[in-house]
């Protein structure tokens, strides 16, 4: 890497990028999105369902108590899980900025976060919508398929494998997932336009909400994310 580009990547590396959420249907590729950003400018990628798994596994009080609401087959309140994100936006290497994928979830989260945010002198956030047609997110879940042996994943529609239900690398016969079948798939998206859409229509009013056409190669979704956020 050159001088020019060295300091450049150095620059992005130590800019105030503020706090980020994500918002996106499963399949809309939030996750390759979040990893051009945390590679970019090296701020941290915050799930609230690694932070659960993270807090339980450590033995933290608040992974103690969500613990013992699990095992009673209770959802975690949201009081819990804002306990949880308000510990982890707390660290260090949060202080530049963060991206939040997975929350908030709700209106009242994004009340909650709101407040926080002020509470603590950070911006408000900038709300990124990857969004991608209905039939194009059926395509590309239900059309997922996984070598048992050495978990190569395809698409049939996208990037099927050379011989039909059989790994390229080992032969063995592709599995389709029970989460990825089509009756399975078609509720979870239509449960997640009914209570994203809400939590849209909160930040569009503000308006922080920033939409991104998620049905197009991946680099080119990038490009046009990158733009939304500082350049130095």
């Amino acid at each position: 890497m050159s001088q020019p580009q060295a300091a450049s990547v150095a620059a992005l590396q130590s800019v105030q990028v503020g706090p980020l959420v994500l918002l996106g249907a499963p399949g809309a590729g939030k996750g390759t999105q979040a990893k051009h950003i945390v590679d970019r400018y090296r701020v941290p990628q915050i799930s609230t369902g690694d932070l659960l798994r993270e807090n339980v596994a450590n033995g933290t009080a608040l992974g103690a108590e969500a613990k013992a609401i699990m095992a009673r087959g209770e959802l975690v309140p949201d009081k819990l899980v804002c306990a949880m994100v308000a510990e982890r936006l707390a660290r260090p290497d949060c202080a530049r900025g963060f991206i939040l994928d997975g929350f908030p979830r709700t209106v009242a989260q994004a009340e909650w976060l709101d407040g926080h945010l002020k509470q603590t002198g950070l911006q408000p956030p900038l709300v990124i919508s990857i969004d991608v047609a209905f039939d194009q997110l059926l395509k590309r879940l239900t059309g997922r398929r996984s070598c048992p042996q050495c978990g190569h994943i395809y698409n049939v529609h996208f990037s099927p494998p050379r011989a039909a239900d059989k790994c390229d690398d080992d032969g063995a016969a592709l599995l389709l997932r029970a989460d990825d079948r089509e009756e399975t798939i078609s509720v979870r998206l239509k449960t997640y336009e009914t209570q994203t859409m809400p939590l849209a229509q909160y930040y569009q009013q503000r308006g922080r909400l920033r939409r991104v056409d998620g049905d197009r190669a991946p680099d080119t979704i990038a490009t046009d994310t990158l733009r939304l956020l500082p350049a130095s």
